[in-house]
């Protein structure tokens, strides 16, 4: 490789080193953190750019000046649910990968005191930055108001949030859901909603709201649950009751699966007497009776996206942009046209 002649740019970044070698940022990374994964024909082209372009990453000199380790902090307030879980498991791995190592911090609640402690716990650490995987609004109005000296991303997006954020288009898959009960037959579509304050309960509100409005339908006023499959179960026996819908679309499938639950022990045939769908393809969802309609939304792509977007941050280098992922509804066996006496 020849330096291409001309004025000298100022200081090269990986990003350049990347381009004059033909390959991912990503890649000349894992050549500098020696990572075994590279092919030899691929390793040799980036230490000839780093060599072309006297790159010079100066690790060492970063953590003198910061006194931050390569490791990445996680805050987490959805202990245990999966799709977060998916996540945090795909950071792990593409930090490694980067040479980064993840230490997360569950919160027991979302107070202002116990946010605060965690974001204390992960800078006491010296980590170089958060992902925040806390999807409540006032979580965002906390850190708000704290200064965070280190780049944070967030895998949800609220208004006023702070930081970089990143997400899966929480309305359109709950318009997708509900459009399909539409396009079904169904006119009386009842939403088991999220908790309040929860972003994705909000959000896929809107979007079913959204669809009936585009449809022109009635709207029937939600239930608010908590994500729980035993919610579900409780709100299927009441719904039972009333006889006054034809579907009922869940914010997420443990309620959905509780609710079929609760329908059958109510005497309801799923789908025969009414059509259920759920969001978020939890694994169960495929393996229930009958297998349920739902939204996919790909978490570890999400846990990648905020990887990378973080670690630009940390570098200093422009941050790469990202649309929303595009969700897929996944139409299983519990949804089908209304029953008609």
């Amino acid at each position: 490789m020849e330096r291409t002649p001309g004025r000298r740019s100022a200081v090269p970044s990986i990003r350049d080193v990347a381009r004059l070698a033909g390959v991912s940022h990503q890649t000349v990374s894992r050549v500098l953190n020696d990572h075994p994964s590279i092919r030899p024909e691929t390793k040799q082209r980036v230490l000839d750019a780093i060599a072309v372009l006297d790159y010079r990453p100066n690790l060492a000199a970063r953590a003198l000046v910061t006194s931050r380790s390569n490791v990445i902090g996680v805050m987490s307030a959805t202990i245990g649910e999966f799709g977060p879980a998916s996540s945090i498991a795909t950071i792990e791995e593409a930090a490694r990968v980067e040479g980064y190592s993840v230490t997360t911090v569950n919160l027991p609640d979302t107070t202002p005191e116990a946010i605060g402690a965690a974001v204390r716990q992960l800078v006491r650490e010296q980590i170089a930055g958060i992902v925040v995987l806390a999807p409540q609004v006032r979580v965002f109005h906390v850190l708000r108001g704290m200064a965070i000296d280190v780049p944070f991303v967030s895998l949800q997006t609220a208004s006023g949030a702070t930081g970089e954020s990143l997400a899966a288009d929480q309305v359109e898959g709950a318009r997708l859901a509900t459009a399909h009960l539409i396009e079904l037959g169904h006119r009386d579509i009842v939403h088991l909603a999220g908790p309040q304050d929860w972003i994705e309960a909000e959000s896929r509100m809107r979007g079913y709201l959204d669809a009936l409005l585009d449809a022109d339908l009635p709207t029937i006023a939600p239930i608010r649950g908590d994500w729980t499959a035993d919610f579900g179960h409780f709100a299927g026996v009441e719904l039972a009751r009333r006889g006054d819908f034809t579907a009922v679309f869940a914010a997420n499938d443990l309620m959905a699966i509780g609710l079929m639950h609760g329908f059958r022990d109510a005497g309801l045939d799923v789908p025969g007497h009414v059509s259920v769908v759920g969001f978020d393809d939890i694994p169960v969802a495929k393996h229930v009776w009958p297998p349920l309609t739902t939204v996919h939304q790909d978490f570890a792509e999400l846990g990648r996206r905020a990887v990378e977007l973080l670690l630009a941050g940390i570098r200093g280098e422009e941050p790469p942009r990202f649309g929303q992922l595009q969700p897929e509804l996944l139409v299983r066996d519990s949804s089908a046209a209304p029953w008609r006496s």
